[in-house]
């Protein structure tokens, strides 16, 4: 498993909850900055997550949330790596609508955009150098990778309970159920945190991508009136990432 593979794999951690009314767990001016260490390797990466209100079509109030991984330091002369992902919702609805994710290392470059098309249930991916797909799309509010990790901070989970939960990884959805495991105090360089774990398992369709190999995933939400995404954890055969929250500024009102 490459670095770029892990820190893309971390992002997937916190799925999106899919519900009738899903809150978009981001404002206006929000910024969450997180370190990742893979192994005994502490700063090889960061995930910078950035949101904003715009204004769509015919003014449509929208939120632009944009986000930055890369690999750091030592990590970043052997694999150069760095990732950017835009997405937009609705406001008002509630649904993403429209996201572009690109990727840059040493000798590739990928790109691609996936156009949300809720009345006939698809969404349109397209690569740079290929025609546009059509891909069905489940039931539910898909939401981009990046901002899946923001999400968890909406749900209220206690330990021993779970709900259904609908991610988009490049071009495939993938349908989990999350469990809240218990509780746990959390050191970051924000301070100590109590915290919710979830773990998101696949558990009513057959598991593929990185937990058809036998990958787990667990993600600590503060218990607090934040309740923000602390960390997450991705664990693999050989190894595993950790993110740890290292910078947050909070919302704004939209002037």
């Amino acid at each position: 498993m490459s670095l770029r593979k892990l820190l893309l794999a971390a992002v997937l951690a916190s799925p999106v909850l899919a519900r009738a009314n899903p809150d978009l767990g981001l404002g206006n001016e929000e910024s969450l900055t997180y370190h990742v260490s893979w192994a005994v390797l502490p700063g090889v990466g960061s995930i910078t997550v950035n949101a904003g209100d715009v204004l769509g079509p015919a003014g449509k109030p929208m939120l632009r949330v944009v986000t930055r991984t890369a690999t750091r330091g030592l990590a970043h002369l052997i694999l150069p790596f760095e990732a950017n992902a835009e997405s937009l919702f609705d406001k008002e609805s509630e649904r993403l609508l429209w996201l572009s994710e690109t990727s840059t290392t040493r000798t590739k470059y990928q790109s691609h955009t996936v156009a949300f098309d809720y009345p006939n249930s698809r969404a349109v991916y397209t690569e740079a150098s290929s025609p546009p797909r059509n891909l069905p799309m489940p039931p539910g509010y898909p939401t981009d990778l990046i901002t899946c990790l923001l999400h968890a901070r909406t749900w209220d989970l206690k330990p021993g309970q779970a709900r259904d939960a609908l991610v988009l990884f490049e071009d495939e959805f993938y349908q989990l159920t999350v469990h809240a495991t218990g509780y746990e105090s959390v050191d970051t360089p924000l301070g100590t945190f109590n915290t919710l774990v979830l773990e998101p398992r696949m558990e009513k369709t057959p598991p593929k991508g990185m937990f058809k190999r036998g990958s787990t995933v667990r993600v600590w939400v503060a218990q607090d009136a934040r309740r923000l995404p602390v960390r997450f954890h991705v664990q693999f055969k050989f190894g595993s990432g950790v993110a740890t929250l290292s910078a947050y500024r909070p919302p704004v009102e939209a002037k």
